[in-house]
């Protein structure tokens, strides 16, 4: 565990936010036209899917904003 603070977790979550952000515009921009004709319950799924995959780079970013590191230390 750190004991200073570090400029990290300012940084990471400002870096979350803006990269968030440019995802969700990203997707509002181009997903409709692309989809926007299927069935509802595919457009669903893929909203669901796509609602859920940025949470995969999520833990290592977690890590990084803690330790400065991008993978957790095994023991």
């Amino acid at each position: 565990m750190r004991t200073e603070p570090t400029a990290r977790i300012p940084i990471g979550i400002l870096g979350l936010l803006i990269g968030l952000t440019i995802y969700g515009v990203v997707l509002a921009r181009y997903l409709p036209e692309l989809i926007g004709e299927w069935h509802t319950l595919i457009q669903t799924v893929v909203y669901v899917v796509l609602g859920v995959v940025w949470l995969l780079p999520l833990r290592r970013f977690l890590i990084w904003m803690e330790t400065g590191k991008w993978s957790a230390k095994k023991d």
